[in-house]
Order: structure tokens, then sequence, then C-alpha cells
């Protein structure tokens, strides 16, 4: 302190000439206070608050609980009360009329027995294997394109997101009248070349990737973008490191890219994987479940028992059934895919 007033009196006497008593020179002297960092406030609101379980603690609990209650609520209400809806319907025998009596696990015995379930659920099995892999193997390879484009990057983005903003009605019109046998744009090209005709939704063993093929042309677009956020997210010294080593550029893909976008593959095969076993739309609108229900999935047998026979109480044990299904199917792959990515 002593120190600080000389050197503070002996600057003022030299810009002034003038002698600096002891007192001007104490009242110069400012105090300095160290800075308060982030800890130190959040440190001295956590002591203003008091300690855990006080009542201000408890009251400000309160308050945030009042403010999030109403949305917390309606997700309640709307997420899970179809759900517990559906599970109390799939025990009763509940009809059109509105009449019902409970009938306890009697329709999860009948949809066991029933081959049309296990049919069904097989389509769902088969279309599910190639919609999958087809999707994610588009999306990954126009991602790591767009990844590497740098000219009119945007614009190209925007052209392969857009089927999946389309209608899936509108989509299925256009690709079943690409298949047509007559008059289709894909077969008047095969008999260009001599090749054809082939029917596509006729044919049993080809009526199920056609509609595959349809269903990833409409979605690949969403996960194009989800790929190439992930691929974006990959720090740019890792694959420049690589490069120096010398590896080629599918060496860089596999054993640099690929690990590091497991993650981000890993969520859009839960997603996509979800979204086949839901399928319906396509199937309805292309071939109506034909030929020979080869196209006949698990959704479209509940639709048909609860909006064609009006079997509310089968078609809810069948939804329950499905969720079963994707269920056990998410997390095989969680457990597969999953742990090596975290």
């Amino acid at each position: 302190m002593s120190e600080e007033i000389t050197r503070d009196t002996a600057s003022r006497e030299a810009a002034t000439g003038e002698p600096v008593t002891r007192e001007v020179a104490t009242a110069r002297v400012v105090t300095v206070r160290e800075p308060v960092t982030g800890k130190q406030t959040a440190r001295d609101a956590g002591h203003h608050q008091g300690p855990p379980g006080t009542p201000a603690r408890r009251r400000e609990a309160l308050v945030g609980l009042a403010f999030v209650a109403p949305m917390l609520v309606l997700f309640i209400v709307f997420r899970f009360g179809p759900t517990i809806g559906a599970a109390f319907l799939s025990l009763t025998d509940y009809r059109l009329s509105g009449e019902w009596r409970f009938i306890g696990a009697e329709n999860y015995t009948r949809l066991f027995a029933d081959d049309v379930f296990w049919e069904s659920l097989g389509v769902t099995a088969v279309y599910t294997a190639v919609y999958v892999p087809m999707t994610v193997v588009l999306a990954l390879g126009t991602a790591v394109l767009l990844h590497r484009t740098v000219w009119l990057r945007g614009f190209f983005r925007g052209l392969f997101f857009l089927p999946y903003v389309t209608s899936i009605v509108l989509a299925a019109v256009i690709w079943k009248w690409i298949y047509q046998v007559d008059g289709g744009l894909l077969n008047a090209t095969l008999g260009a070349l001599s090749l054809g005709p082939v029917d596509f939704l006729g044919d049993e063993s080809l009526v199920l990737p056609s509609i595959a093929a349809t269903s990833a042309w409409k979605g690949f677009g969403y996960t194009m973008l989800i790929l190439l956020a992930g691929l974006q997210s990959i720090p740019r010294e890792i694959t420049e490191a690589a490069t120096i080593d010398g590896t080629s550029a599918w060496q860089r893909f596999r054993w640099v890219t690929l690990p590091l976008l497991r993650p981000v593959l890993f969520f859009v095969l839960v997603i996509e994987a979800i979204q086949a076993f839901q399928v319906f739309d396509a199937m309805y609108v292309m071939t109506a479940g034909g030929p020979i229900r080869a196209s006949y999935s698990l959704v479209y047998f509940l639709y048909d028992s609860g909006f064609k026979y009006f079997d509310f109480g089968y078609a809810s044990a069948i939804g329950l059934m499905l969720f079963l299904v994707v269920l056990i199917f998410s997390l095989i792959q969680r457990r597969l895919i999953g742990r090596e990515a975290d």
C-alpha cells in the first residue's frame, strides 16, 4: 500500500510541480477487485438459495414443475393414453356398435393360431430386409458424394430431399405407372432394349423389391441429410492424417469414416427399420396386398381386421404384437451396433 501511494505521489508531483499531501495520495488509491468467475456466481447463487432440501429449493422445484406440467400432462395423455387403451381393448371383444365384453387373452390365442398373421409377419420381415439396406446404402452414397461436392451442393441437397416431402400416395401412383406392363416407363425402356416386358407388381418374387424401391426413392432424402451431417461433423484433420499416411479413398472410408459414423448409422438403421415395419400406404395403393397376399403386410392385416371386419379387439392385439416386434428388433440392433457405437 505504501509503495503504491509513493508511486502515485511521485507521478502527481512530476505532472503538476506541486507537492502532494499523504491524505490526497491516499484518496487516489483505487482498490482493484478480482473478477467474479462463473463458478463463484453459481456458488453465491446456491448459497443464496440455501442447501438442498430447504423450503426455498423446494419452492423453486415446484415452480419449475408447474411450468412444465401442462405439456407433461398432454404428453402422457396423448402418448401413453392410446397405448394403455389399446392394451385394454386387446383383451375385449369390442364391436362397432359399442358393445364389448372382456375375453382376456383370447385375442392373442387366436392371433398366434392365425396363419394370416404369420404370413403377414413374414412379408413385413422380408420387406424390411430389402428396404432398410437399400435406403441406407443409397442415402450413404449420396451423402458421401454431396460431402465431397462443392459446386451446387445446396441445389443437389434440396433436389434429393424433394421426394421426401411429397405424398407417399402420389409417389405410389407415379411408380405404379412406371411399373405397368403396358405403357409403363420402365417396361418401355426395357422393350427398347429387347428385354421386356416384366410384371414388377404382378410377380410374387418382384413385388416386394419393387415396392421397397419406391419407398426408398421416397424416403432416402431424410436419411441422406442425417448422414451428411454426421460426415460433416468428422474432424478434417483425421482424414488428412490418413491421406498423408498413404491410404486410399476406400481405406479412409472403411477404416476412418465408417467407424466415426457408426452412432449416426445406428440411429438411421433403427428409424428406417421402424418405418419399414409400419409399411402400408404404398402396398395399399400399388398392389392392394396382392398378388396372392405377397405384399400383405402386418399393418395391412391390422387395417383389414379393424376397418374391414370391425374386429377392434383383435386389431388392437395385432397392434401390440407389432409394437413388441419393433421393440425386440430395435434391442437386437442396439446390441449388435449400438454398443460398438458407444
